[in-house]
């Protein structure tokens, strides 16, 4: 499955996703564009989209994308508090549709 990371989380976040392939925003050079156009490039090219902006999902009509949507909810956007998170996000992934938003919390 193809992943993009947003801008919010970190890039040390991708090798607890190794079974997957794994892009950031920066590294796609998508960085600074708002969240409907970073969405429309996103469904071009992956399959699930992770963020830690808990607006996203009010903001955007995400079921009309073609892409899952997983809204990653820790005290911080620090690694060592987004890891004990990893095992649902893998999960969600794999129960997951298209169109679909998972908010992933403690």
């Amino acid at each position: 499955m193809r992943l993009l990371l947003d801008e919010s989380l970190p890039r040390g976040l991708k090798r607890h996703l190794s079974a997957h392939d794994v892009a950031t925003v920066p590294e796609q050079g998508w960085a600074g564009k708002s969240n409907g156009e970073l969405l429309r490039l996103a469904e071009e090219e992956f399959d699930a989209f992770l963020t830690a902006d808990q607006n996203v999902e009010f903001q955007q009509n995400l079921r009309a994308y073609k892409l899952v949507v997983i809204v990653l909810a820790a005290q911080t956007t620090r690694l060592e508090d987004l890891e004990p998170l990893v095992p649902e996000v893998l999960s969600a992934l794999e129960g997951t549709s298209l169109g679909e938003v998972v908010r992933v919390s403690l």
